[in-house]
């Protein structure tokens, strides 16, 4: 396994990590399968992956509920004598927090679940602009001061969902941050913070952990033809998994990309690839081609929707631009789970079912897309209800 430097914090990471929200289960997501995932992560740690992430809400019921996961992980770590040997990354629900007191119970129930006396790696969830107001009203800042000064916490950061303003706001307003997590894989170079993200916290010495590198999986599923045949004109050939993880690898900026395997077979096949991974070890005419696959899956896009987000604030409180987003990309990649998640991940009441179809925007897209008839493809599309977790 190889290691880079997780920013200022100075610890060593494997440059693939355990993202630990898609552990094996039985039917029900909060239905762990201990046998198998005791097997998956074992084998991990003992082939070189010294970082094990997860959250308050992974493997829940529901997207806002507690989650198994730290629990599971506790009693994994403990009785396998691992702890001391993985650096630990959890993360506070933001969409749970109302008050201080709710910041230090629920942190004081993420170290009994997971039987730590501290956390390696404690991150402020999904931060977005309203939950960063949120926090700054609530004095976040002392909150985590407080942990880091106790030795519960060894460096703070925080994963982010946002635009890159947001990522530069969040840093100006505590120095303290060492390391982030944000999503980034080819197709996602500007979405979000994107690739200039990644490269502004490097910049600034902070660790990054990279998420989402194959797009839930859709990268190497299902994939066209046309994009096969593409792929096999590389100077050197690679699989459709290899180009997913070499994209990331290739960039000095990068020091750990979060793989939710679910399988040995994608345990070792991840660490396979990992081990023989380089920086800059893509050909200029390579970095051309992972262009054009690009370009190519975003030709099924539904509609032609850029995000300049002339339509909006919509007075209905619809986030058109992140509806039509998560839509373009279930058909770029013709499958309405992998951007299921990141749908429903939109705020209620933001979603393509609010809208009222009063055409207040209609005049206001500079690509004339029909946005209210648009906004009931994307409603039927995904649906009203997590039918896909």
């Amino acid at each position: 396994m190889k290691y880079r430097t997780l920013g200022k914090t100075g610890e060593k990471v494997s440059i693939l990590g355990f993202g630990a929200m898609r552990l094996p289960h039985f039917k029900a997501n909060d239905q762990i399968d201990i046998e198998k995932s005791d097997e998956i992560l074992s084998y991990g740690i003992e082939n070189g992956i010294n970082l094990i992430d997860t959250a308050y809400s992974y493997h829940a019921s529901n997207l806002a509920g507690k989650g198994k996961c730290e629990e599971y992980l506790g009693n994994f770590l403990y009785e396998n004598s691992y702890r001391d040997e993985v650096l630990l990354s959890t993360k506070l629900p933001s969409w749970l927090i109302k008050s201080k007191k709710d910041m230090e119970n629920i942190f004081k129930s993420q170290l009994k679940d997971l039987k730590t006396d501290f956390i390696d790696l404690y991150m402020l969830h999904s931060l977005n602009k309203d939950y960063w107001k949120m926090y700054r009203e609530l004095n976040v800042f002392e909150f985590m001061d407080e942990l880091l000064s106790s030795g519960k916490v060894k460096h703070i950061g925080f994963s982010s969902h946002t635009e890159m303003d947001w990522i530069v706001d969040i840093l100006d307003d505590y120095d303290k941050f060492e390391f982030a997590l944000s999503q980034l894989n080819y197709l996602d170079e500007r979405y979000q913070s994107g690739r200039e993200g990644v490269e502004y916290l490097s910049s600034n010495n902070l660790g990054t952990m990279i998420m989402e590198p194959l797009r839930g999986g859709r990268l190497v599923q299902n994939i066209p033809q046309d994009i096969v045949d593409l792929w096999d004109s590389a100077e050197e050939k690679r699989t459709p998994l290899e180009w997913a993880f070499q994209y990331l690898w290739n960039m000095k900026e990068v020091n750990t990309v979060l793989s939710g395997m679910n399988s040995l077979n994608q345990v070792k096949e991840n660490i396979e690839i990992a081990n023989k991974s380089e920086i800059n070890s893509i050909s200029e005419n390579d970095l051309e081609l992972i262009k054009e696959v690009a370009w190519e899956y975003k030709q099924r896009k539904a509609n032609d929707c850029t995000g300049c987000q002339y339509c909006m604030p919509c007075p209905h409180g619809v986030d058109v631009a992140g509806c039509f987003r998560e839509y373009n990309v279930a058909k770029m990649l013709n499958n309405p789970a992998g951007s299921a998640m990141h749908y429903f991940s939109l705020e209620s009441g933001t979603r393509a079912d609010s809208c009222l179809h009063c055409d207040d925007c209609l005049y206001h897209c500079p690509q004339m897309i029909h946005i209210s008839e648009d906004l009931k493809k994307v409603e039927e599309f995904f649906g009203k209800k997590y039918t896909y977790f």
